[in-house]
């Protein structure tokens, strides 16, 4: 019975020893996906903010201005796409939109991106756009990679529609999370007009007549929780300005927009929640399942050797009974 035991917890412990190795490096690529369906909002708020009235093309301080970013999955193209890429995609409809502090819209600039479900990485297909214009994406844009790494990443910008390096300037404790914080700066660029303008009858093309150009410059900010690569808050010291031509009555640059953008609190509070719970459920793929099944297999594998060394003791032998005296004869 005990070799017979012993080699059931031999089977065991290879089982759970082979486990190990094939949930971190065959399971966890397969299941760690982010969803072609999803969708997902944020709203952000510059409080305080500097704003362009393009009734005076004056620039006036304003109590806040809001961005609402929504990302929404398109699964039929995303299963399009995959046909001809031969790996799991997922397809962002992106759209930014900017409102004033009186609810009108500033400005709205859709884009769609199409990225690897497991590893982030552009996928280059027909319909990678920003505000209608086709790009080639490189890097990462909104999500970091699962299992972030501390080091810089190529981070792409959706203003300029280049890639620069976001860098990684240290480990910080946000919300009871650790995080890696990234920061990127984008010097003063020049940059395309929103083709949908706050004001019916200006167009981009009507304002390059007037020989005025678009410039932009911004600090982007993200704390990363590493695990699921997820930025759990995010700001831009973002700045814009409108700059020479006849458009702006001979003064040579002015201030289309300037603020601290920042997330609102409702959203911190639902993203922490949020990348806690996915967070758990990947380390239960790359950590958890793999080391407690390695664990458990050299706790096996140490009771299948102690058995079978049981099973091949010698026997004690076993006790005689003492021979009864005999009789003494006379």
């Amino acid at each position: 019975m005990r070799r017979k035991a012993s080699l059931v917890l031999l089977a065991c412990a290879v089982f759970c020893a082979a486990l190990a190795p094939l949930m971190r490096w065959y399971a966890f690529p397969r299941l760690a996906r982010i969803p072609a369906d999803q969708y997902q909002d944020m709203v952000l708020e510059a409080k305080g903010a500097t704003l362009l009235d393009y009734g005076t093309m004056r620039a006036r301080k304003v109590s806040k201005v809001t961005i609402v970013q929504t990302l929404k999955g398109d699964v039929a193209a995303a299963k399009r796409i995959e046909k001809t890429a031969g790996r799991p995609v997922v397809v962002w409809d992106g759209l930014s939109y900017v409102q004033g502090p009186d609810g009108k819209m500033v400005s709205k600039v859709p884009e769609r991106y199409i990225f690897d479900a497991h590893s982030q990485d552009p996928v280059h297909a027909t319909g990678e756009t920003v505000d209608g214009d086709p790009v080639t994406r490189r890097g990462i844009e909104f999500k970091w990679p699962f299992l972030t790494q501390k080091r810089d990443y190529e981070y792409f910008d959706a203003q300029t529609r280049t890639t620069g390096p976001i860098h990684y300037k240290g480990t910080r404790t946000f919300r009871g999370l650790e995080v890696y914080y990234f920061e990127q700066t984008i010097p003063w660029t020049k940059v395309a007009l929103p083709k949908t303008m706050p004001v019916q009858g200006i167009t981009p093309e009507s304002v390059a007549r007037t020989g005025t150009t678009r410039w932009y410059s911004t600090v982007r900010r993200f704390w990363v929780e590493p695990v699921t690569g997820a930025p759990v808050y995010g700001e831009e010291l973002h700045k814009e300005e409108l700059r020479g031509g006849t458009l702006l009555g001979g003064r040579d640059r002015v201030t289309a927009f300037a603020g601290d953008v920042k997330m609102r609190e409702d959203y911190i509070e639902h993203t922490v929640a949020l990348v806690k719970h996915n967070r758990t459920l990947v380390l239960l793929l790359t950590s958890y399942v793999p080391w407690g099944s390695l664990a458990t297999g050299f706790l096996l594998l140490a009771l299948s050797l102690y058995l079978q060394a049981r099973a091949r003791r010698p026997q004690d032998p076993a006790p005689t009974e003492p021979a009864a005296p005999e009789p003494v004869s006379a």
